[in-house]
């Protein structure tokens, strides 16, 4: 386990990462192993590296005390963090940013000469993620994500501070003993503080012309009407409180009551009154919003889209070649779908107009009550089993922490994803969780279900993140790099891994379930560029995104606004995948019947996130050293 009493120089090895290779991962979070140095030189050199990202890490870390929380940091790496929560003010965003691009800018002197592959790797990969948190110096507005770094709207109706640190506080904060419930109750003070710091930056955006598109007001208003919605003694920040204070045998009845009624006090009083503040701040500024949804409508907004593909789409492309690719891979998809769909009987009409029509069969659909969600949550709890009876496979490393699935919480379901994973605690004392979104069975098809889970689950999120994050060499940042087009890209292609896996042998409903995900994918690449760069209207890619998948008109409609709010974020799933195929092709044809699978998804799994480009090189000199090696052997 990852202990907290780790100190000097192991906590510095943690936090930097100080083995010159890369080790394979162990059951266990421990110190790493230090290769000595050969010459004073590398010595001097590696020294520099980690003196380098030591700052860079310990710069991020401790401004984020949320994610400190959620990995179950220690006090030595993260600070005196239990009591606080980011400062999203418009100077804290711009200390938090210029202390990134500052430690981007000293990891780029760094002279790669003579680095060991290892090393270069470590100092490129802290680099680009320095630069991911810095975010666009163009676009003035917006807030740092710890996922998707530079987001442009700090308020909206799926995602940022005042949905995501609720969230974190109620499920991922530990209260073991009175002095962590102390600490709990001044972080609800601090919420309400940080609410606020939320509300001057919306204000500040404002009044530089960047406003939230005015079709993700609705959700966004239902969000805040919901959150503060129930008696304070009710909300889940004073429930779930309450229940972890009853785990607790050293605190007497009469202790837990009080410290219950602290909580629901700090909500009535502070974090109440703050959050309908921010709700009639949006109030007001919804008559002004603009009705343009692309980012292109905002000042520097089109350069801000280049930047989101830069680093979210983690391409070089331009959005126009990104349209055409995406067209080009929903016709291929689609002419799949109408395949499977002729040989089931299913003919007539186009292939959007019949997955619609299959959407709604009854035999497909799990009963609209809590009886039906809690036989579709058993149902994905049996698939992730049977994918991990599976796994070996095609992997020869798994990750030891297990995955449950959990249903979205009520209060935020309304504009939250379809599904989503949420990474285990660094230390293992928490699992990773598959959240699945519940609010609206009837858009629910069982068909969906499989791929969904293994995307999100296993083989996908699952286990790219929590092997990560057992990388103990490669640093802390390196362990929760959000590498966008790597991460979604994975979980693309662990769809695809899946049916090779046989998961859908005998269900040709679930196969098509598969297909409907992937030219889901493909039609973000044309949507996206679509209302971000060719300036579609929304209901234009509503449109198109309907007709292209053959969703639900629910579904299609809130993963729409899901694009407006998150430009280019959605290009990175079918972009990533495309380029993981294409490299396991290559490596097939140059490597015939030697290559191995298990070892392809070691190279891609066991370095740790990184951009694309950089696994594309990992892949091309495991190539180039297997022939080398087989040309060398042929000579003997």
């Amino acid at each position: 386990m990852f202990s907290k009493k780790l100190i000097g120089l192991s906590v510095l090895m943690t936090l930097v990462g100080c083995s010159n290779e890369e080790s394979t991962p162990t059951n266990e979070l421990t110190a790493p192993k230090v290769k000595v140095a050969s010459t004073q030189t590398d010595a001097s050199k590696r020294a520099n590296i980690d003196v380098k990202v030591t700052q860079l890490t310990q710069d991020y870390i401790r401004s984020q005390p949320a994610l400190a929380t959620s990995l179950n940091l220690s006090p030595e790496i993260a600070g005196d963090f239990q009591r606080k929560l980011p400062d999203f003010s418009s100077a804290g965003m711009k200390q938090l940013q210029l202390k990134m691009r500052q430690a981007a800018a000293q990891l780029a002197t760094i002279d790669r000469e003579g680095l060991s592959e290892a090393d270069k790797r470590h100092v490129d990969v802290n680099e680009v993620i320095a630069n991911y948190y810095a975010g666009d110096n163009q676009f003035d507005a917006g807030y740092i994500d710890v996922w998707a770094g530079h987001l442009p709207y700090i308020v909206n109706q799926i995602n940022g501070p005042l949905i995501d640190t609720p969230t974190t506080l109620i499920d991922q904060q530990a209260i073991l003993n009175l002095n962590d419930a102390e600490d709990y109750l001044e972080r609800l003070t601090a919420l309400a503080t940080m609410t606020l710091q939320v509300k001057a930056k919306v204000e500040a955006d404002a009044a530089k012309g960047v406003i939230l598109p005015k079709p993700l007001f609705a959700n966004t208003l239902k969000f805040f009407a919901n959150f503060t919605q129930k008696p304070a003694s009710d909300h889940p920040l004073v429930s779930s409180f309450e229940e972890k204070l009853n785990s607790i045998d050293t605190l007497d009845e009469k202790q837990r009551q009080k410290l219950t009624a602290q909580a629901a006090k700090a909500i009535e009083e502070q974090v109440y009154p703050a959050y309908r503040e921010v709700s009639e701040l949006m109030t007001r500024l919804e008559p002004k919003a603009p009705t343009d949804v692309g980012i292109w409508a905002q000042p520097n907004g089109e350069r801000f889209y280049q930047h989101g593909i830069t680093y979210l789409a983690d391409s070089n492309l331009s959005a126009d070649e990104i349209h055409q690719l995406g067209v080009a891979e929903v016709t291929r998809i689609t002419q799949e779908m109408d395949s499977i769909l002729k040989a089931n009987g299913y003919s007539e009409g186009s292939v959007g107009m019949r997955m619609v029509k299959l959407s709604s069969e009854p035999r497909f659909l799990y009963e609209n009550s809590d009886e039906g969600r809690k036989q579709l949550l058993s149902d994905l709890s049996r698939d992730i089993d049977t994918v991990m009876e599976k796994a070996p496979q095609l992997f020869s490393t798994l990750p030891p922490q297990k995955v449950v699935v959990k249903r979205v919480p009520v209060e935020v379901e309304a504009g939250a994803a379809g599904g989503a994973y949420v990474p285990p605690a660094l230390d293992g004392s928490r699992d990773g969780v598959y959240l699945i979104n519940l609010k609206d069975m009837t858009s629910i098809a069982k068909f969906d279900l499989k791929t969904l889970t293994y995307h999100e689950a296993v083989p996908g999120h699952h286990f790219q993140i929590a092997l990560n994050m057992l990388q103990t060499d490669i640093g802390l940042m390196r362990q929760n790099a959000s590498f966008n087009g790597y991460i979604e890209g994975w979980a693309l292609y662990s769809e695809l891994l899946a049916y090779e896996m046989g998961m859908y042998e005998g269900d040709p409903w679930g196969d098509l379930g598969r297909l409907k995900a992937e030219a889901y994918r493909a039609a973000r690449l044309v949507v996206d560029t679509g209302l971000h760069h060719k300036k579609w209207t929304r209901q234009q890619a509503i449109e198109y995104f309907a007709e292209a998948t053959g969703s639900t008109q629910a579904n299609v409609t809130s993963a729409i606004d899901r694009y407006i709010a998150w430009p280019a974020q959605a290009l990175g799933y079918k972009l990533g995948m495309i380029k993981l195929v294409e490299l396991r092709a290559k490596a097939q044809q140059a490597m015939g019947e030697q290559f191995d699978i298990r070892q392809f998804h070691d190279l891609i799994l066991l370095p740790g996130a990184r951009s694309i480009s950089m696994v594309e090189a990992d892949i091309n000199r495991w190539i180039e050293q297997h022939t080398q090696t087989t040309s060398l052997n042929n000579i003997q």
